[in-house]
């Protein structure tokens, strides 16, 4: 087994291994996240087989344990203070937005946690004042908030894709800022996430999606066009950056071509970043300084690289 997937061999009545050639079929199967943790201390017994699975992934599954229940307990904290915790994930397509989301949900109770994912703007919402759809959506006292992509959608996928003019993409990186400080002032504490994912690996991750029929929904239009459009998502992506990070509203950037080490040093931005009963000591949360990128820093790189794309960071 490697990263969770097995190969189930084929056995007779007699308990003895069925040869290739009789075999109709060989199964392949992902071991569902945090079994291994679950079953790492039983002992051997007539009714057990044993699965061997990599060290790393054992160890990446006790560690978001661990933070998991931290998770729990900043969510009791945020509901006793009334805070209002807002975070934006955002990222080119495949980048493991999605799958972060749904690894800080999984154990929170919903009642204090929601996560907006809107679908494409109505007739009447675009017709409207361009933030006034999201707001609904902010977070009200004792709520955890989580953005699967948000009104950055007009910084990089509208303005590449054509969905907006470029004076309404002018307009937002000015108006975005300001917006942001309104919410922030307010005492909304907003987290920006921007998930970075290499041309290579995305590509692996679309050629995934279309063989495996568990992840067929996660194909769209969009997607098909993101690699033939790297380099301008690369410009939209550094005009972003440039025109958007403040001081008082800073992005987070994650490098997520290991999806592991991407949620889990999401998940220990997050909790370091907030104040909590029982919290782990300082040196349990530290976030890896490969994956988690500062803002100015990422501007910097590409400041650097920006003529040439092939060095660019996704």
């Amino acid at each position: 087994m490697s990263n969770g997937n097995i190969i189930l061999e084929y056995k007779g009545k007699d308990g003895k291994k069925v040869p290739k050639k009789c075999r109709e079929l060989t199964l392949k199967i992902k071991l569902l996240e945090g079994t291994a943790y679950k079953f790492k201390e039983k002992k051997p017994g007539k009714n057990r087989v044993p699965v061997y699975i990599k060290r790393e992934h054992l160890e990446y599954e006790e560690e978001l344990k661990k933070l998991q229940i931290e998770l729990m307990k900043l969510q009791k904290q945020i509901k006793k203070e009334k805070m209002r915790v807002l975070a934006l994930f955002e990222g080119r397509d495949a980048a493991g937005k999605g799958g972060t989301i749904k690894r800080i949900t999984a154990f929170l109770n919903p009642r204090g946690t929601r996560v907006v994912a809107l679908e494409a703007p109505s007739d009447r919402e675009k017709h409207q004042w361009y933030f006034q759809r999201y707001v609904p959506h902010l977070p009200s006292g004792g709520e955890l908030v989580l953005f699967d992509r948000s009104w950055y959608n007009r910084a990089m996928v509208e303005p590449v894709m054509g969905f907006c003019t470029d004076a309404q993409h002018k307009r937002f990186l000015k108006d975005a800022p300001l917006f942001e400080e309104m919410l922030v002032k307010d005492g909304i504490k907003l987290f920006k996430f921007y998930f970075s994912v290499s041309k290579q690996e995305q590509k692996r991750r679309f050629d995934a999606r279309r063989t495996d029929p568990l992840k067929q929904h996660k194909i769209s239009p969009v997607d098909k066009l993101a690699q033939k459009y790297w380099d301008q998502y690369s410009v939209a992506k550094f005009q972003m950056l440039n025109e958007t990070n403040r001081t008082i509203s800073p992005w987070t950037i994650i490098r997520s071509d290991n999806k592991k080490k991407a949620r889990l040093n999401c998940i220990k931005y997050l909790l370091t970043h907030l104040d909590y009963e029982g919290k782990l000591p300082e040196e349990e949360l530290r976030v890896d300084p490969e994956i988690v990128i500062s803002g100015i820093d990422e501007i910097k790189h590409m400041e650097t690289h920006l003529m040439n794309p092939r060095s660019l960071r996704g």
